[in-house]
Formats: C-alpha cells, structure tokens, sequence
C-alpha cells in the first residue's frame, strides 16, 4: 500500500469516477491510475469500485466504508508534511485562502497587507467562490483558511469562529427620490423600499437571507430585478438606474463611488456575522494562526486551539 495508490482512489471518488481527469490531476497516465487503483483493491481483498467494463460507475459498499479511512489518511500525512514544515522552515511557507468575493474585495486586503509585512516568505494563494464552494475546499483539503457570512457553520468537519458583524446599506444614484428623503431627515422603510425595483445578491450570498426574512416578516413582496455574486457589479447597475442595490456596507466607498449614495439600512435588515474556518482535524502551520489572528485580533492562537479541543465541538 503505498500514497499513490490512496491518491488515486480519492481523486476518482472526487472526479466522478472519471479516470482521465484523475490522471491529468495526478500528473500521470491512465493507465497508471488504473492500476494504482486495481494494486490496492487487490492488497485489500475488496473491490472498491463499481465497474461497467473498463470504466468505474461508482462506489462499492466495500468501497463506502474505506473511503473515509483513505481521506483520513491522506489528511494525516499531510498534516505530518506541515508539522516537519513548520520546524525546518518555520517562517516560509504557502497559504491558501478561500472567500467569496465582498471578503476577498472589502475585507481582506488590510489584513493581506500586514501580513505579508511580517511574513514576507509566505506565499499567498486566493480562491473566490461561494459560501458552499469555500466550505468544500476546506473539507477536501484545497484550502487552509476560509471566510464567508453563509454555510461554514453547517459542516460538523470544520471549526467556524466568529469573525465581526456588519450591516447592510442602500444604494442609490444621487437624484433618486429615497435620497432626497434620506437628506431631509425621513428614516427609510421597508415598506417605502418595496416601491422600488432591487438589486441585490443571489440567494445564499453576503446575508440575503436576512434581506429576503426582513420583508417576508412585514408581509412585503421584494421586487428584485436583478441578482449578483459581486457587489462591484450590483453598483454598476445601481449607476444605471435598473434599481435600488442593497450590499454589505462595508462594500460602499464614498470616495471611490461618488455617482452613488449610501442610504443607512441597518434598522431594516438583521446583522451579519462573518466567519472564519478551518478544517478540525487540520494541522495549521505558525504562519496559519498569525493570519488568523491578523484577521481578526481577538482569535488569538490560544483561542482558536481552545476552541479545536472542546467538547462536543462547540466553536
């Protein structure tokens, strides 16, 4: 039994049993995938895979049941790599952080600054996808860090720690009517925003659940005409005039969005709480808990270990 063999059981498990994108990923042949993967059936006694022919079709019981040892496995000899790591080069080294974009665009970039400032040998790898896409990354190994306000805390395999609470604003071209009622003293309402057509994110994304639970607790139809991922792009149509935009306001810059107004909502919508990730059984490297507490100053190593070691696997 050796790693290659373990490597490429996962990877066809992961790559829908498709044994050329297993190959082109491990940077070898298919026919060598296959008989990795044959080698280690054989060793074991089982088949770990339904076959249709030459071709795998999908997991065998056998298969279900050692397919989380071989995930346990690789996780601990990569856990083993970064614990020789940290002694032999303690100040170098590769992270990999995951975040949806209104995190990688508004709210990292102080704390990517300071930290390579005092970690110059680190490199820095960024991937931006949605809440879920960023949880997946972490549970399969791809990422050392994730940050995201939607869909960490709901997976048992990753330790979720409160980051900071934000709120969200509206956005509106300087000669709408909602900000002339703003500049007159007039508190917006939910009922006057219904009036208008919104733009504002996909479901799942940057606290739209709070967005979609204030009007549907006030009995409001919310008229969204236009959905994004991006807050950059949600203002370039606010400019436009398709509509009233609803963001994170920590996306709003008076200086850099000067064709907009930023119209405070934080009465209307409840708060955000953004957090940040990792995978429980993950060995984190030094430089792993400086970001953390880079990121966020009161996750001190000590408190995230704490909080790694709790019973019950309370964050």
């Amino acid at each position: 039994m050796n790693f290659q063999q373990l490597r490429s059981v996962r990877e066809a498990q992961r790559r829908g049993f498709n044994l050329t994108e297993v190959a082109q990923a491990l940077h070898t042949s298919q026919p060598g995938v296959s008989r990795q993967i044959r080698e280690l059936e054989d060793e074991l006694g089982i088949d770990i895979f339904v076959r249709a022919g030459k071709r795998l079709t999908g997991l065998t019981e056998p298969g279900r049941n050692v397919m989380p040892i071989v995930e346990r496995l690789l996780r601990e000899a990569e856990n083993l790599r970064r614990a020789g790591e940290d002694f032999a080069r303690a100040d170098s080294g590769h992270l990999r952080i995951a975040a949806t974009h209104s995190q990688a665009r508004y709210a990292l970039p102080p704390a990517v600054r300071d930290f390579r400032d005092s970690h110059p040998e680190v490199s820095l790898q960024f991937t931006q996808g949605s809440p879920q896409q960023v949880a997946k990354l972490l549970i399969d190994g791809e990422a050392d860090i994730g940050i995201a306000t939607e869909a960490l805390a709901s997976h048992s395999q990753l330790l979720t720690l409160p980051c900071y609470r934000w709120t969200h604003t509206v956005l509106v071209p300087p000669d709408h009517p909602l900000q002339a009622e703003a500049a007159a003293g007039t508190p917006l309402t939910l009922e006057r925003l219904a009036q208008f057509p919104v733009i504002t994110y996909e479901s799942g994304y940057t606290g739209r659940s709070h967005i979609d639970d204030a009007f549907a607790s006030a009995g409001l139809d919310l008229n969204v005409v236009l959905v994004a991922m991006d807050a950059d792009v949600i203002k370039t149509y606010v400019e436009l005039g398709l509509g009233v935009g609803i963001v994170a306001a920590i996306a709003f810059d008076e200086e850099r969005d000067r064709l907009l107004r930023s119209i405070d909502a934080r009465h209307l919508f409840a708060d955000n709480l953004t957090r940040l990730a990792v995978r429980r059984d993950a060995y984190l490297r030094d430089y792993v808990y400086a970001f953390i507490e880079t990121f966020a100053p009161p996750l001190t190593r000590d408190l995230v270990e704490q909080a790694r070691v709790a019973p019950g696997g309370a964050d």
